[in-house]
């Protein structure tokens, strides 16, 4: 266990790898020396930094299937409520409760709500909007928007301190490591 005092005037340390390759041989390396508390940014979506980072496991899909069953449940009985109880109206001899007239709304109104709750909850749970994030003072880190990969261990983790940080970083061929201050 780690005894060393954490550095609080730090968001962590950050490294440039300038192809995917070594972005995820460093991440494999950071794995395999304990680093756990680690982010990358790339100029495009890389599936195996993903699967490496542990990021594969999303809420998306739930809170989709979750508003879609509301929003249909919400729309039926909107129906029933206009159609049977405030506003009944005979017509044609066909009960209050008509519920294949119904259908339709009912799934307009499921893929509303579920379309809705994918947006939405994307921007929730992904933190947005962010206009601000440490790695943005960092000098290149402009570049991970055209052709370089950037990866952070935060100052989170357990293991960390700025020393072994910037040592382990350097130890994996990084092009450039710079420390990310709030």
């Amino acid at each position: 266990m780690n005894l060393a005092p954490k550095d609080p005037e730090i968001y962590g340390v950050m490294a440039e790898y300038h192809t995917p390759r070594e972005l995820l041989e460093a991440i494999h390396a950071a794995k395999d020396a304990g680093w756990k508390t680690m982010d990358a940014f790339t100029p495009y979506p890389i599936e195996e930094v993903f699967e490496e980072l542990g990021h594969h496991h999303s809420k998306v899909p739930l809170i989709v299937l979750v508003g879609g069953i509301i929003g249909g449940i919400g729309g039926f009985f909107l129906q029933y409520w206009v159609s049977a109880i405030e506003y009944p109206i005979n017509i044609g001899g066909r009960p209050f409760n008509s519920w294949p007239a119904f259908i339709p709304v009912t799934f307009e109104c499921t893929i509303l709500l579920a379309a809705l709750s994918a947006v939405f909850g994307m921007f929730a749970l992904n933190g947005l909007p962010q206009p601000y994030h440490p790695v943005f003072n960092v000098k290149g880190f402009a570049l991970a928007s055209r052709n370089r990969y950037f990866l952070l261990i935060e100052h989170r983790d357990p293991k960390f301190t700025r020393e072994a940080a910037r040592t382990f970083l350097s130890s994996t061929n990084a092009h450039e490591v710079s420390d990310v201050e709030p």
